[in-house]
């Protein structure tokens, strides 16, 4: 599997990395959040930006990721606008997601950004191309807070976010029974051996909780936790998601 490296943080190599989410409502409040974060074992920041009071607004944006980006440091910030039918709090026309998306992309001031597979549609080409004409790694995404769709699904939904040219492959599903959750990680095993690129599942809520710490045996590459409050169902707290983390990667190496 290939690994992808953001600043000093390498995903897809070693045990999964830990992201953060911020999701304060207001510009002062994320960026006191943010600089809580110092001391908190995570290797990436994400914005949540659709929870910000002001996210439809790309000047206001774009003010808020510059100071992210000073208070932040060396640390990788990854910028997500997550739409309300994939589990976000903003609702919002393709054409201003996209806009949006491509002026954050062409600010220089983050390192990563989320794009919604569905909701960007062929248009998300676009953005992974000027990404990375900016150097900026994407994430592209797929969320079912309803249910954990087929096999075949899953694995077809993370095989075309990589033929259009994501970095990171992200699908996150909602387990409505422990079968469901030993679905999405047999995808996870199958893609991760499979596809040129580091990848990102899991299975929501209290039943799919283990698929967030089980990363390094089934192949995702990255995992979110909490500080405060919680961005979705089932996400642990950062510094216990890092003790176990850490454990079960001394136990793999011996």
């Amino acid at each position: 599997m290939k690994s992808v490296t953001v600043r000093n943080v390498t995903i897809g190599k070693g045990r999964p990395k830990i992201c953060v989410p911020l999701v304060a409502a207001t510009a002062e409040g994320i960026l006191t959040e943010a600089k809580g974060l110092l001391d908190v074992p995570a290797d990436i920041v994400e914005w949540r930006a659709d929870w910000y009071e002001n996210a439809l607004e790309k000047e206001k944006v774009l003010k808020v990721a510059e100071s992210l980006r000073r208070v932040l440091g060396e640390k990788p910030l990854l910028f997500t606008l997550r739409t309300e039918k994939e589990g976000g709090e903003k609702a919002l026309p393709a054409e201003e997601y996209i806009e949006l998306n491509l002026a954050v992309v062409e600010s220089g001031f983050v390192d990563l950004i989320d794009i919604e597979l569905f909701t960007a549609g062929e248009e998300g080409a676009r953005v992974i191309e000027a990404a990375h004409k900016a150097q900026v790694k994407v994430i592209m995404s797929s969320h079912d807070f309803f249910k954990t769709p087929s096999r075949e699904a899953m694995t077809g939904r993370l095989q075309k976010m990589q033929q259009m040219g994501a970095d990171i492959p992200k699908l996150a599903v909602m387990p409505q029974s422990k079968r469901d959750l030993l679905a999405l990680l047999e995808v996870t095993l199958e893609m991760s051996e499979a596809l040129e690129c580091p990848i990102i599942t899991m299975s929501m809520s209290s039943i799919g909780m283990v698929s967030r710490l089980v990363g390094e045996t089934f192949g995702s590459a990255l995992t979110f936790g909490a500080v405060g409050q919680r961005s979705a169902p089932g996400q642990p707290g950062a510094r216990e998601l890092a003790e176990v983390l850490e454990m079960i990667h001394r136990n793999l190496e011996c």
